[in-house]
């Protein structure tokens, strides 16, 4: 079949040095059209079609998109504008979209976390063919570095970004200006360094052997999941990725004493939440026999010795650095002792076995830990078979050689342990030869204002009763800050900002909600509600009753359409009342303006307002813009709550009484009314009361009543005077 001649536009297209358009590039070969281009250095990110002969200029995306259809005469057979005037309108929302917010940088994440959403049941983003809003999207995509990381977090965006890609137009332009990829260092056993100046992650790690590093994230399941383990998770996880390695998940289940089936159950489900991708999960409890073995071993070699030194006096003796008098027991007598501990006799629970190291060393670590503890509780796994259980100190160097984990990361407190690390394994090494070497590298822990990660704290405020529960929203464990409205995306790029580096800061929320806020605004849908309290009602001449449908986000098509019901009588909200004048002209958002006509008080307190509907005003005109709501039974009853931080002070000091510092008013109950599309919430969903915030929808009853409200949350956007609003 004859190839098609391609018929030639007026001007020319102008574009960055190295940064072809591809989208208008793709439209443009798709439509048979021949373009004239070239490269202007001055340019730095967008593009232009100039026209010498005019002198005209038009410039972005949006616009250049439209005049190469519009320039085609085959646009209307192909589809590309769309085969109805309401398609075209939703190619045009598209195409503004991806020229705002399908960018390079820190909004891409949101962009394709939207996208992610409405292309779970989409081939296409408008109607079932391929038109101009996949091809900017994806041209858009195409220049962006950070796409392909984007690709393997969203499944939808991926599916639907191979799909185009394979298109022959796309295809033949991928192979011509897609980035080169630089050739990766792969060779085994070849050392590689990588990172630069501006990378968090540029820490030189060392004995690194691209392809063969091996992470862990070891959880304690004495609790849930906070926000620093998250941190320590998608550390392994970064590290591990970036020098095509594997992470293992490893339960270090070692204390029978803290540990839940509850907790395991819940952090396996927080993995999930927090997209960690791990080899395979496994537990310290797996190695409880080698560990025994492993110690056997050492005691034979005199490394170890059994203790029955009372706890308080043992905890002197390291202090001071002096030697226990069970010290240089006789191997025999230790071997005798470490069996009646097996047991579980009287004998064996008054003594652990301790490994020796040096008791005159500064660092209080190194003099003599205690490595085998008895204890006759049930163990979540292994019930009761044991009567005494390894330490961590003991456990966690054997289990990650054993494992065969090259790069065992930990947070910077437990810097001093570090050489215990060291010297506990070199010496299980010496009975056990097999055990390879493991690096470690310290970071710093994550710490937050306002804020304590302590487990023992953290249990406390559950089994006081200041909180509902471990995912209550003021926790800082991941599944209360995600009920909180945290976006696991937000959650993720603050994380992985912080990097691994060894500079400890105390962190303020406020930067983590503002960049949860560039997930959530673009995409979630606005409502309206008026607070409950002392409502004001106005009547309203001039006004029909009527009810329309308008966009739940007037820049997202993808959020869909809402009903608003319109009649002579309003609610608004009493401080928006107490601002108004007799005779102001005010704006009604969504609706037009009105003029207020006579305010109605008793005793200094308004209790009602005649006003005039004036659709001819202009908004742009006016002071005020008011939130609204018709007056009618059909109003959906809200519960909002907000909530503060449950410490007082920014950072806690060592000589503070935590309980004095404890906020038990950190949370403060609304009622409001809203419109009535916020009877079909759901819970999870995520919206914006206008004038008022962001909310997330924490449950919504069947049968809906004043007694019976639609909870939602509170979001932090980021200001500072919000957040510490309940202090």
């Amino acid at each position: 079949m004859a190839t098609k001649e391609k018929a030639t536009i007026g001007g020319v297209l102008c574009h960055p040095k190295d940064a072809p358009p591809c989208g208008i590039l793709a439209a443009a070969d798709v439509l048979h059209l021949d373009l004239a281009k070239k490269e202007d250095e001055k340019l730095k990110k967008t593009i232009e079609f100039r026209f010498d002969a005019s002198g005209e200029v038009l410039e972005g995306l949006c616009s250049c998109m439209k005049y190469i259809a519009r320039s085609s005469g085959i646009v209307a057979e192909t589809g590309l504008y769309g085969r109805s005037p309401l398609a075209a309108c939703q190619i045009d929302s598209f195409l503004d979209f991806a020229e705002k917010h399908v960018v390079p940088g820190t909004g891409l994440d949101a962009a394709c976390a939207s996208m992610d959403v409405y292309l779970s049941c989409r081939t296409y983003f408008v109607g079932h063919e391929l038109t101009l809003a996949d091809i900017a999207i994806w041209g858009q995509l195409m220049a962006a570095p950070q796409a392909q990381r984007m690709r393997q977090t969203y499944h939808h965006v991926d599916r639907w970004f191979s799909h185009i890609d394979s298109l022959p137009a796309m295809k033949a332009l991928a192979e011509t200006y897609a980035p080169k990829k630089k050739k990766a260092e792969k060779s085994k056993g070849v050392k590689v360094t990588k990172g630069d100046a501006g990378d968090p992650f540029a820490i030189k790690l060392p004995n690194i052997v691209d392809g063969a590093v091996v992470t862990r994230f070891p959880p304690e399941p004495s609790g849930y999941l906070h926000i620093g383990h998250a941190k320590a998770a998608l550390i392994n996880q970064e590290i591990a990725d970036r020098y095509h390695g594997v992470m293992r998940m490893r339960f270090d289940d070692t204390n029978p004493s803290k540990e839940k089936d509850e907790f395991v159950e819940n952090i396996i489900e927080d993995c999930k939440r927090l997209k960690l991708r791990y080899q395979k999960i496994t537990y310290t409890s797996d190695y409880f026999p080698q560990l025994f073995e492993c110690a056997d071993r050492m005691i034979k070699a005199g490394l170890l010795y059994a203790d029955d030194t009372p706890v308080e006096q043992m905890r002197e003796e390291r202090m001071h650095g002096v030697e226990s008098k069970r010290r240089n027991r006789p191997i025999e007598e230790t071997q005798r002792i470490f069996k009646e501990m097996i047991a579980g006799s009287e004998e064996g629970v008054a003594n652990c076995l301790r490994v020796k190291l040096d008791m005159s060393n500064p660092n209080k670590a190194l003099r003599d830990p205690v490595c085998f503890r008895c204890n006759d509780g049930h163990h979540w796994r292994t019930g009761y078979t044991y009567k005494c259980y390894p330490t961590y100190d003991f456990a966690c160097p054997f289990v990650d050689a054993y494992e065969g984990v090259t790069h065992a990361l930990r947070t910077s407190e437990y810097r001093d342990r570090e050489a215990q690390f060291y010297m506990i394994l070199k010496l299980q090494q010496s009975v056990w030869p097999e055990l390879p070497h493991v690096t470690m590298w310290d970071y710093a822990r994550i710490s937050f204002v306002y804020t304590v990660l302590s487990k023992r704290k953290l249990t406390w405020f559950v089994t006081e009763g200041i909180v509902d529960g471990w995912d209550d929203p003021r926790m800082p464990t991941v599944q209360g800050i995600l009920r909180r409205g945290l976006q696991i995306e937000a959650l993720r790029e603050f994380m992985l900002t912080q990097g691994a580096s060894k500079n400890i800061t105390y962190q303020e929320w406020d930067k983590i909600w503002a960049m949860n806020k560039k997930y959530i605004d673009p995409v979630c849908p606005r409502h309206t509600a008026v607070i409950k309290k002392d409502r004001v009602t106005v009547s309203l001449s001039g006004a029909a009753a009527e009810t329309v449908e308008v966009p739940k986000h007037l820049k997202y098509p993808p959020a869909g359409m809402k009903k608003q019901i319109r009649t002579d009588r309003i609610l608004i909200d009493y401080d928006d009342a107490c601002l108004l004048s007799e005779g102001e002209e005010v704006t009604l958002m969504g609706w037009g303006n009105a003029i207020i006509n006579t305010i109605h008080r008793e005793n200094d307190t308004i209790t009602s307002i005649d006003a005039r509907l004036h659709l001819q005003g202009d908004f742009k005109k006016t002071k005020l813009k008011l939130t609204w709501l018709a007056d009618t039974s059909d109003v959906c009853p809200l519960q909002l709550e907000h909530y503060g931080y449950l410490i007082t002070k920014k950072k806690l000091e060592e000589d503070d009484t935590f309980e004095d510092c404890v906020n038990r008013n950190s949370k403060h109950v609304i009622q409001a009314l809203g419109d009535v599309n916020m009877r079909d919430l759901k819970k999870g969903d995520i919206l914006q009361l206008e004038r008022k915030g962001y909310y997330i929808v924490d449950s919504v009853p069947a049968d809906i009543s004043p007694d019976n409200p639609v909870i939602l949350f509170d979001i932090p956007d980021g200001k500072a005077k919000q957040d510490r609003m309940i202090q």
